[in-house]
């Protein structure tokens, strides 16, 4: 899949048409994302995310959920604390 749209640094848009927002930790990421990048949406079996998107050139992964959900608070503030 191809990005269709990144305005909003935590939002990506496919071009199969579905949004999702990425975990806060793994911004730093997809600053080298580009129209072109190719990516892989997979099923993670992370307590915070439910996908994770796979830069095939790098294999560099992304923790995502579907865009209009909410992140697990109490698992998010872990996670970045490193708990």
């Amino acid at each position: 899949m191809k990005i269709r749209a990144h305005a909003e640094s935590h939002i990506v848009e496919l071009d199969d048409g579905s949004h999702w927002q990425i975990f806060p930790g793994d911004l730093a990421a997809t600053l080298s994302w580009k129209p072109e990048t190719d990516l892989h949406l997979e099923p993670s079996g992370d307590r915070v995310s439910s996908h994770v998107l796979v830069n095939a050139a790098d294999r560099t992964r992304v923790r995502v959920i579907a865009a209009g959900e909410s992140w697990p608070a109490g698992e998010v503030k872990k996670v970045l604390k490193g708990d």
